[in-house]
């Protein structure tokens, strides 16, 4: 992808000093660019760089000062706001990038699925029968779609991602590799001593705007659904349960796993490594530091915890500078009191 100066300022609303035909095919770090790069500058601590990068281009603040006694290169692109001027540049950038349309020869597609216009499928893709895709959506190679799924428009289904049957993805998701949405939920019943399965008949919902990070697991509901609601974004290796819900706007790190029927609430931060128990309700802003452990519902709105047995994070840490601090207590109380 190759654009000229001129096209990138026009995209961007700036303002151009310098030689607006010139062409860029790549975008980079300010520190480290090569020519036909375009870079921004945000953070006073790189200005140095302006005056030593190989870039084409850089996007500055209309602020920006140069030194007279220096020279800079590149072309200066001027904006109000460099890095969301530069956000929007990478967004453009990337959907330049999977921006493919076509159905590859080498997919297995039901002849009874309805597939909208601008749609993209990849080699060795597997369609099963009723789904239906709607338009721009990007499925990429080696994926598995089973029965009755329906997929949203504008959304990216990256390579080897499995969706069983009568999953619903919402508009403008994106799936990354290895994720599989849909298989059984961990559910089985004791019976003299063996466990029986418990069938799973519900489905997985995602709404508009998800993003499901690379190998993160969703499993179906039991009954009804497990729902991934508007604005959630999920990070790698996350496992989350059957009929769990996740409010809007949550963001959850990696290697977290939510267990059966818990409910989250909206615009929570949830961190690497936590693990949340079964049947709980999890407030709305609630934050939970990583490698927590949640036993029980968090109830207050904007509650802050940590701790294997999480708690507010505050107290844990208060906590742990005396847990710290227990061997010495130890000696001291067993030097006074003569304890065995």
């Amino acid at each position: 992808m190759i654009f000229t100066i001129q096209q990138i300022a026009d995209f961007i609303n700036g303002k151009i000093e310098g030689n607006s035909q010139v062409l860029i095919n790549s975008v980079g770090k300010i520190e480290d660019s090569k020519s036909g790069d375009i870079c921004f500058l945000a953070n006073e601590k790189y200005i140095k760089y302006t005056y030593t990068t190989k870039a084409s281009a850089i996007i500055v603040g209309t602020s920006f000062k140069v030194d007279k006694s220096k020279m800079i290169t590149p072309v200066l692109i001027r904006v109000e706001d460099p890095y969301s001027s530069f956000s929007k540049l990478l967004e453009m950038y990337n959907k330049k990038r999977y921006d493919k349309t076509g159905i590859s020869k080498h997919s297995d597609i039901s002849e009874n699925c309805k597939i909208g216009e601008n749609c993209f499928i990849g080699s060795f893709t597997k369609i099963e029968d009723n789904v239906i895709i709607g338009e721009n959506v990007k499925i990429h190679s080696n994926c598995y779609i089973g029965e009755n799924v329906i997929i949203e428009k504008n959304s990216i289904i990256f390579s080897n991602v499995s969706i069983y049957h009568d999953t619903k993805i919402g508009a403008h998701n994106i799936i990354h590799s290895g994720s599989i949405l849909g298989s059984d939920g961990f559910g089985f019943a004791a019976n003299n001593n063996k466990f029986n399965k418990i069938m799973q008949i519900g489905n997985v919902v995602t709404k508009k705007n998800v993003e499901i990070g690379a190998n993160t697991c969703i499993d179906r509901a039991t009954m009804g659904s497990t729902k991934i609601c508007a604005g959630v974004k999920l990070d790698n290796l996350i496992q989350v349960a059957h009929n769990v819900e996740i409010g809007e706007n949550t963001v959850i790190a990696s290697q977290t796993a939510i267990a059966g029927s818990t409910k989250i609430g909206k615009n929570c931060m949830i961190g690497g490594k936590v693990a949340i128990a079964g049947h709980l309700v999890i407030a709305n802003k609630v934050k939970i530091a990583g490698q927590s452990g949640v036993a029980s519902s968090i109830t207050k709105i904007g509650s802050v915890v940590q701790g294997p047995l999480a708690f507010d994070i505050k107290q844990f840490q208060r906590s742990y500078i005396l847990f710290k601090k227990l061997p010495e207590l130890f000696k001291a109380l067993e030097s006074n009191k003569n304890i065995k």
